[in-house]
C-alpha cells in the first residue's frame, strides 16, 4: 500500500513526505509585482546595498557604458532583456547590472553567495565566462569561456539555453574580487 504522505511525482522520488519537489520555475511576475517584492525584501533585510556602483567608487579606468560595437552585439543577442527577466522572475530584482566598455555583468547574491554572469564581446563574438575550467561538450567552448559567433548569439534557442545554463551554474566570485 502506498502512503498518502509521499508524492508520486517521479522527480521527487517519493523522498519528501507530503511536499512537492521544488523545481525552480519562474514566478511570472509583472514588473509592478516584481518592484513591490523587491522593495519588501530590501525593507525586511534592512539592506543598504545599492543596486548600482556609485560613480565615486569606480576605478579610474572603469567605464559605465559599453562601446557602440559591444552595445550592438548585446542588443542583437537580446542578452540584457533576457537577464532582466531572470532578475525579475528568479531573484526578485535583487540583481545588479554593470556595464563596461567591453561587456556587461549581471550580479546577484551577497557575501559568500555572490554570483554573476559575465558577457564580453571580442572580435564581434559574444563571450561568456563559465564556471568550469575544462572543455565541455558544446562546440563553442574553449574550456573557460563559451564563444558565440553571430549565427549562434542571434539564434534565440541557443542564447536562451546558454543563459539558462549560466544561470543554473553561475560563476561564483572569488573572495579577492
Amino acid at each position: 500500500m502506498v502512503s498518502d504522505n509521499y508524492t508520486s511525482d517521479p522527480r521527487g522520488g517519493g523522498q519528501r513526505p507530503g511536499k512537492s519537489p521544488i523545481l525552480g520555475q519562474a514566478h511570472g511576475l509583472s514588473d509592478e509585482e516584481g518592484e513591490m517584492i523587491q522593495q519588501m525584501i530590501r525593507e525586511e533585510q534592512h539592506s543598504s546595498r545599492a543596486l548600482y556602483i556609485p560613480e565615486q567608487d569606480l576605478d579610474a579606468q572603469a567605464t559605465t557604458q559599453m562601446s557602440p560595437e559591444v552595445a550592438q552585439v548585446i542588443e542583437d543577442s537580446k542578452l540584457r532583456k533576457i537577464l532582466q527577466m531572470f532578475n525579475r522572475d528568479y531573484v526578485y530584482g535583487q540583481g545588479r547590472f554593470d556595464e563596461y566598455k567591453d561587456g556587461l555583468i549581471f550580479k546577484w547574491g551577497d557575501g559568500y553567495s555572490r554570483k554573476h554572469i559575465w558577457a564580453t564581446v571580442e572580435d564581434g563574438n559574444l563571450v561568456f565566462e563559465t564556471s568550469h575550467f575544462k572543455k565541455c561538450d558544446k562546440s563553442y567552448c574553449t574550456g573557460t569561456h563559451h564563444v558565440l559567433t553571430r549565427d549562434l548569439y542571434t539564434n534565440w534557442d541557443v542564447i536562451n539555453q546558454e543563459l539558462g545554463d549560466l544561470f543554473r551554474r553561475p560563476v561564483t566570485e572569488r573572495t579577492e574580487d
